[in-house]
C-alpha cells in the first residue's frame, strides 16, 4: 500500500469540497479546482478529511493510490493557499515588465518576448528582473514557469538568461587561450 497514499487529507476551513462520482470538487478563495480519479481507487469525505483507499492490492492501484491522493491534496492547497514559483532575469540589458496583464521581456533578441498568461494565471514583476507566476492549479504554474524560463535558458559561459530562484547553473570555464 502507498505510503503517501495512507495519510488522509485535512480540509482547511474556508474550503469546500464536493464528491460526485469520479470527480471531486474543491472551491475556496482561490478559486476551482476539480481531480477526476480512476475507478482503481475510492475517495471519501470524512468529517473533516478526505480519504483515498485502494480497491486491491496489485503495484498498478498502488500507484494509483499514490498519485491521485497527491493530486486531490494539491488541488486543497491550491484553491486555499495557492501556488507560486519565482523567475529571476540574469544579465546586462535583461528586464521585463508588465503591459496590462502581459508580460513583455527584453531578453537580447532583436524583438521583445511577450507572454499572454492563461486563465487562472497572474504574472508579476518586481525590480525589472523578478518574475512571479501564481495561481491555484501546481501543474499550470509550473508550465507557466517552465515556458517563460524557454525564452531564454540559462547559459553555461556567462550565467545570462532566465532562472529559477535558487536554482544552480553550472559554470564552464571556456577557452584557456595561448600561453
Amino acid at each position: 500500500m502507498s505510503r503517501i497514499g495512507k495519510k488522509p487529507i485535512e480540509i482547511p476551513s474556508g474550503v469546500e469540497v464536493k464528491l460526485d462520482g469520479n470527480v471531486i470538487t474543491a472551491k475556496g478563495p482561490k478559486g476551482t479546482e476539480s481531480v477526476t480519479f480512476r475507478d482503481e481507487v475510492k475517495v471519501s469525505v470524512v468529517d473533516n478529511h478526505i480519504v483515498v483507499e485502494p480497491n486491491s492490492d496489485d503495484r498498478k492501484t498502488n500507484a494509483m493510490h499514490g498519485l491521485f491522493r497527491t493530486l486531490i491534496a494539491n488541488a486543497i492547497h491550491g484553491v486555499s493557499q495557492g501556488f507560486e514559483k519565482k523567475l529571476e532575469i540574469v544579465g546586462v540589458g535583461y528586464r521585463a515588465n508588465m503591459e496590462g496583464s502581459n508580460l513583455n521581456m527584453a531578453l537580447g533578441y532583436s524583438h521583445p518576448v511577450v507572454i499572454v498568461p492563461p486563465a487562472g494565471i497572474t504574472l508579476s514583476v518586481e525590480a525589472n528582473t523578478k518574475i512571479t507566476v501564481k495561481g491555484s492549479n501546481k501543474q499550470t504554474v509550473g508550465d507557466v514557469a517552465a515556458f517563460i524560463r524557454s525564452k531564454r535558458p540559462p547559459e553555461v559561459y556567462k550565467g545570462k538568461g532566465v532562472k529559477y530562484e535558487g536554482e544552480y547553473i553550472r559554470r564552464k570555464a571556456g577557452k584557456a587561450g595561448k600561453k
